[in-house]
This record gives C-alpha cells, sequence and structure tokens, in this order.
C-alpha cells in the first residue's frame, strides 16, 4: 500500500475521506473494512459505557470532595451521559453509524465533560480560574485513545481537535469572566496555590492535547494502509484456495519463503483421471450457458466425492479432471481411498442423470475414470512469474493412459493389478472387480495387468 503523497492536499483527502487516495481498492475488501469498522465502534460503545460506568461507581462509592456549598451537577452529568451511551450501544447494533452521529457523539462525549469541569466553580463557589486545575480534563485523552480501536484517522483527528477545542473555550471564558481577585500571573508557586491563571500551563494541556492526537493520527495512517494490506492479502489467499487446493494455496500464502520453480518432493500416492464421454462432440450442439451449467454441475459432483474420500483435486482440464490422493498429505490409505473414491464417483453420477437431463444434456451423462499409483514427485514448475504446482511421475502418465484405455476396454472405471493389490492391503474390498491380465494400453511400452471397477 503506498504511503506517500505528492501534495499536502492528497494528505488531506487522504484523512477526509478515510483512505486509501488515488489506489483502487477492490468492493469486496472495503466491505471487509467496512465489517470491522462496525464491530469497533461497537467496542467503542460499550467502552465508553464502562467508563460512565466506572465514573458513576467512582461517584457514589468514593468519599465526596469537601468544600461544595454550590449546585452540584455531577449526577445530572452522568446521568445524561449514561443514557446517551446506552442508546449508542443500541444504535450500534441496529445500523452503521454514520459520520454525522459520530462526530455528534465525540462532540456530546467533550461537552458533558467540559460541562461537568465547569460546573466545578460553581459547586464550589469559585471563579473559573479554579476548574483550569482540575485533574478531571486528563479523561479528555480517555475520548480520544478510544477512536484509535476503529484504525481510522479521521476521526482520532477529530476527537482531538474537538477536545482542543473545548478545553480552549474553557480557558477563554475564565479569561473574560469578571476576574475579581483572580488574575493572570507567570509565578508558578502562585498559580497552584491560588486561583490565577498560568497562560503557559494552559498552553501546555492544549499542545499535549494536539501531540497526542497528531501523533495517534499518524500511526494510524500506517496502520490502516497496513490493515488494508492485509485484508487484501487474506482475501488473496482465500481466493487462492477457490483455485487450489487448500493445501497448495496454504503452502504459497504461509511458506517463510516463496515457494520457487523446482522445488519438489517424492510421494508415494495415487493419481485419478476422470474425463467426460463424448463431451466435444456432445457440447457443439448445445448453447455455451447450456454447456458451462452441465460442467459445474459435473465438477461440484466429482469435488463432492473426492473431499469425501481425503482426495485433492490438481486441475480441471476442460472436462477432464486430475486428481490427486496422499500427493499433498501424507496418508496411509492413498490407493484404497482412489479406488473407493472412482467406484463413488460412477454410482453418484449414475444416481444423478435426471439432473443432467433437466440441465440440457442429451442423453447419458458418462464419464471414464483411471487410478494408478506409485512413487511420484510433487513440485512447481514453471518459469517467469508463472508458476505451477502439480505431480509427474510414472503413475500420473499410467492413469492417463489406462483412461484413455476405457474406450478400447469397454469401461467405464479402470486401475492396474499393482493399485488393486496396494489398496486391498490398505483395507479396500471390492468383490465384483474383473482382472484382464496383459493388455496391450495404448502409449505404454509393456502389457499391464488390468482390474475393471465399473
Amino acid at each position: 500500500m503506498q504511503s506517500n503523497f505528492s501534495s499536502i492536499r492528497d494528505f488531506l483527502v487522504y484523512l477526509w475521506t478515510g483512505g486509501p487516495y488515488g489506489e483502487s481498492v477492490p468492493a469486496r475488501v472495503m466491505a471487509e473494512i467496512d465489517r470491522r469498522e462496525t464491530a469497533a465502534e461497537q467496542t467503542i460503545s460499550w467502552a465508553q459505557l464502562g467508563i460512565v460506568g466506572f465514573f458513576t461507581a467512582l461517584y457514589w462509592i468514593a468519599p465526596r470532595a469537601e468544600g461544595g456549598f454550590g449546585e452540584n451537577f455531577v449526577p445530572m452529568t452522568l446521568a445524561a451521559y449514561l443514557v446517551f451511551t446506552v442508546f449508542r450501544v443500541f444504535l450500534s447494533y441496529r445500523m452503521v453509524l454514520p459520520g454525522w452521529y459520530l462526530l455528534l457523539s465525540m462532540v456530546v462525549d467533550v461537552g458533558l465533560l467540559c460541562g461537568m469541569i465547569f460546573s466545578f466553580h460553581i459547586q464550589y463557589n469559585q471563579p473559573p480560574a479554579f476548574y483550569l486545575k482540575s485533574p478531571t480534563m486528563i479523561y479528555l485523552f480517555f475520548f480520544i485513545a478510544l477512536r484509535a480501536l476503529r484504525f481510522d484517522p479521521r476521526y482520532v483527528l477529530m476527537s482531538g481537535l474537538i477536545a482542543a477545542s473545548g478545553w480552549v473555550l474553557m480557558v477563554l471564558y475564565a479569561l473574560t469572566y469578571d476576574m475579581g481577585d483572580m488574575h493572570i500571573t507567570r509565578n508558578y508557586v502562585e498559580y497552584l496555590t491560588s486561583n490565577t491563571i498560568l497562560i503557559g500551563a494552559e498552553i501546555d494541556k492544549v499542545m499535549t492535547l494536539l501531540g497526542v492526537t497528531l501523533i495517534l493520527t499518524f500511526a494510524l495512517f500506517q496502520a490502516r494502509s497496513v490493515l488494508i494490506d492485509a485484508i487484501q492479502s487474506h482475501a488473496a489467499a482465500d481466493d487462492l484456495s477457490q483455485f487450489f487446493a487448500p493445501e497448495v494455496a496454504d503452502l504459497i500464502t504461509q511458506s517463510a519463503q516463496m515457494p520457487a520453480s523446482g522445488q519438489s518432493e517424492v510421494r508415494s500416492a495415487a493419481i485419478m483421471f476422470v474425463d467426460v464421454r463424448r463431451f466435444t462432440t456432445t457440447a457443439l450442439s448445445l448453447p455455451p450457458a447450456t454447456v458451462m451449467r452441465v460442467l459445474e454441475h459435473y465438477q461440484q459432483i466429482v469435488l463432492t466425492v473426492i473431499e469425501q474420500q481425503h482426495g485433492q483435486i490438481d486441475k480441471f482440464m476442460g472436462d477432464g479432471i486430475l486428481v490427486t490422493f496422499g500427493a499433498l498429505q501424507h496418508g496411509e490409505t492413498y490407493a484404497a481411498d482412489a479406488l473407493q473414491a472412482a467406484s463413488s464417483l460412477i454410482a453418484a453420477l449414475d444416481e444423478r442423470q435426471d439432473e443432467f437431463a433437466a440441465l440440457g444434456w442429451p442423453g447419458r451423462f458418462v464419464v471414464g475414470v483411471a487410478v494408478a499409483s506409485g512413487d511420484v514427485t510433487v513440485g512447481i514448475v514453471g518459469s517467469q512469474g508463472r508458476y505451477e504446482f502439480t505431480v509427474i511421475g510414472h503413475a500420473v502418465n499410467l492413469a492417463s493412459k489406462l483412461e484413455s484405455a476405457n474406450k478400447a476396454q469397454h469401461t467405464r472405471a479402470l486401475t492396474d493389478a499393482i493399485t488393486h493389490a496396494r489398496a486391498e492391503a490398505q483395507g479396500y474390498a471390492n468383490p465384483a472387480v474383473l482382472r484382464r491380465d496383459g493388455v496391450v494400453v495404448k502409449g505404454l511400452s509393456a502389457p499391464v495387468d488390468l482390474v475393471v471397477l465399473a
């Protein structure tokens, strides 16, 4: 996220709009930011309710400050703030609080606190300079810091400016009041021990309010950029999981170093190829929208079956699908899982022929499936910034050739005898299979003992 601006105007626009400025942020990222900021406003509302609750409890439990003879406005102020805060909590769960209401909330926060401090000189029958020494003013920093929970520099800046303005008005009132015995001094001891005003002390308070505000504003300026980057990265990781197996997405997004071409690992795995019969010729006679609906429905059925048997989709190749078992995650039953997935897929498609007909597919929707197993190399191939995570090895080639052999063998699901024996050793059982030994398969240099699954 770019954090440099070509002019002060750009920075001011960033603050005014909540940023980022001049950059394209996807709408879904902004929607996630809005969701988090709504949750932050709820947190702020509860924090404010906690503060007023603490003030109220402290007021009623702590010993009263003595010396007051005038009207005590503290209970009324606390009651008004409690009502406003409870209403704010309620609204934060009912709607997205608009900017004008948040601004009003800041004004109310500062106004009620300053009003309560202002009332002290009335309660204790003292000139206005009396309230300028009240330690209660430090609670203004609470209201500024609370706005930082939203990760939006605008509201921290506005809250700080309102707080500083409120205190400046308090000082101006004290300065323009009929001072009587009260006067402006430059003597620090006299300032602390009498009702006098030390201009430097009040400037320090205002500068501290503004300084804390600016520090938090610039901190949030950076934090918001980081937040947007983090949300975009999280969204990208979620997107990757839609295009890759979750294990591959995790490898890409969570590795200490960016995976590079040539990184590989040898694993024992099973490979499955699935291909739709007569798909190309049939698709040419159908509207493109119908073809896409059928393809999507078929792929969803395959995905469901594969996930149930702990497999991972390596890639979709038009109407073909390459599936792995045990390649991305080590498993002791990879061959058994693959053969069970092949049988389950054939059965699932047979049971849902009516759905394909309803989508517009003419005739039966038939696929060819083949499974082979053995040691495969799992890794990254590609160059110049374009990479692909895949599997290579004899088992991949064998599964591809066996899938094509379904046509010559007039079968729907095939595997080789070695894979079948390996699956049986892993717990697979299917007495309905047929053996066809010594079959010459196109593309393979030696005959293969086949096992017909369907």
